[in-house]
């Protein structure tokens, strides 16, 4: 099993949980540094790697009247001053080759949407940064095609690399998360990371917006844990769900971060058994 390291992190089966978190997108930069605050201090003292996350630009709405982000400069500084104010590692997507570059100034983690999974230029380009890079598995892959994927990224020399699964297309407007993926993505040595809340979501549910059933965030999260394939979590979170801009209802309320992670630090600490089989 890969360990994959950077800054002072090393992400895999037999290391400290990895959360990455975060609002869906960028709404203003007030509500971006409150919630990278209380989120530092909801990990302080528990064995756990945070990496914060939002994103610039939201490519993928279900209507043209989706909000789809703030000026791309102005984002790209307000993600910039998380992390020299809190010293955070951060992550955000990236939807071209074109973005890259400047966008790799900035964060530590470079993150392929799942809709993008597939797309060669962009995971090339990706490679090329030197960059981690954390691949969402797309709604429409089997998990053992995202070997494929990571095979574009290492032709370019980096192996930093780590899968998020975020749910399979079930039907109209649903998505299920099979748990096998999990495993199956584990065995080809990279690091997994589930993502709790976009597994949640009713895609176009809401008929002009995703819908979303948060309720099962924790009990995904858990499972997903248990099952020892995973080395991290992934949950959106805003302090207020229900007035944010994007994916109102499938994000995890701010909150609620500190008992969430403690119940997850539990799951994750009795499967540490079970983790070591996949090493």
């Amino acid at each position: 099993m890969r360990v994959v390291k950077f800054n002072n992190l090393k992400i895999g089966l037999d290391q400290a949980l990895t959360i990455i978190a975060g609002p869906c997108i960028i709404e203003n930069e007030k509500m971006i540094l409150e919630t990278a605050s209380h989120l530092i201090s909801a990990v302080k003292n528990r064995p756990v790697q945070l990496i914060f996350k939002s994103s610039y630009k939201k490519a993928n709405r279900t209507s043209l009247s989706g909000f789809a982000g703030i000026n791309f400069l102005k984002a790209l500084e307000i993600i910039e001053k998380v992390k020299m104010e809190s010293d955070l590692p951060v992550l955000a997507d990236v939807h071209s080759e074109m973005e890259i570059p400047v966008v790799a100034e900035v964060v530590d983690v470079l993150q392929i949407p799942a809709f993008l999974c597939r797309q060669t230029e962009l995971l090339l380009a990706a490679g090329r940064s030197g960059k981690l890079v954390n691949i969402k598995k797309g709604q429409f892959l089997f998990p053992g095609d995202m070997e494929k994927a990571a095979e574009k990224i290492s032709s370019t020399g980096n192996n930093n690399i780590m899968f998020t699964e975020r749910g399979t297309t079930f039907g109209y407007h649903n998505l299920v998360v099979d748990m096998r993926g999990l495993v199956m993505m584990s065995k080809t040595g990279y690091p997994v990371i589930f993502d709790a809340t976009h597994s949640v979501q009713l895609p176009g549910g809401e008929g002009s917006a995703s819908g979303g059933q948060p309720e099962y965030i924790l009990p995904l999260a858990k499972a997903a844990l248990a099952t020892g394939a995973v080395s991290g979590i992934f949950m959106e979170v805003h302090p207020d769900p229900s007035k944010a801009l994007s994916d109102a209802k499938s994000q995890l309320p701010l909150h609620d971060f500190s008992k969430v992670l403690d119940q997850l630090l539990k799951i994750f600490e009795t499967s540490q058994d079970i983790r070591k089989e996949f090493g």
